[in-house]
């Protein structure tokens, strides 16, 4: 296989592992009409229960991952890098990297944080081979019961995000408003995104010292 197709194919596997996963979970019950009697209201936000629902994502997969196709997982050792977790995927020799985002379902896209340009560009210099996706789970709010349930998985590797900015003024993040949508990814190598992502970083850094 080409390093392109490589990457396809893992992450494919992922995706596939991913929607085993999501489907196991079903829904989390968040509370009942006694504790919350006008409902959801301003909180019905990925930010507002997502820290929750990576806990369920996480320990689930540490302790079935084997069941979702999935050989070895480890959590990060810091909450602040570039992944949430690494795995091996069955029949797989290498691990891979996993960056988990939450998205809600029928919100209009918009640029969000990936990660820091910074840590990007350590991870890639750490492990230049390596693979590194961007898995996000997408959020149904549901009023009876009062609960959240993970509707759908997109898979995208890192390298093949669409658009490849670096916000000068938000502490020099990577961003993207097209992370889910497969059907526009850039199929680059890891070089051609390291190479992508310099540029990026450098123009960022540029209108930082001009605003400065």
């Amino acid at each position: 296989m080409t390093p392109v197709q490589r990457t396809e194919h893992n992450r494919a596997t992922l995706a596939a592992a991913l929607t085993k996963l999501k489907d196991s979970i079903g829904p989390i019950l968040i509370g009942n009409g006694d504790q919350f009697p006008y409902g959801w209201q301003k909180a019905a936000k990925g930010r507002t229960v997502w820290r929750i629902i990576e806990e369920i994502i996480n320990q689930s997969l540490a302790k079935n991952h084997k069941k979702h196709s999935i050989a070895e997982f480890k959590p990060a050792d810091s909450e602040v890098g570039v992944y949430d977790f690494q795995m091996r995927l069955e029949d797989e020799v290498d691990e891979v990297y996993v960056n988990i985002k939450s998205s809600v379902v029928g919100i209009k896209s918009s640029k969000d944080d990936i990660s820091k340009a910074v840590g990007l560009l350590d991870f890639y210099g750490r492990y230049p081979t390596k693979e590194l996706f961007i898995a996000t789970f997408t959020l149904n709010f549901s009023e009876k019961p009062m609960s959240v349930e993970i509707a759908d998985v997109y898979v995208m590797p890192t390298a093949w995000l669409p658009d490849i900015y670096v916000n000068p003024s938000n502490n020099g993040n990577l961003q993207s408003s097209q992370y889910k949508d497969l059907s526009k990814a850039v199929k680059r190598t890891n070089p051609e995104f390291i190479a992508a992502l310099r540029v990026a970083a450098a123009v960022a850094l540029k209108k930082k010292e001009r605003k400065s």
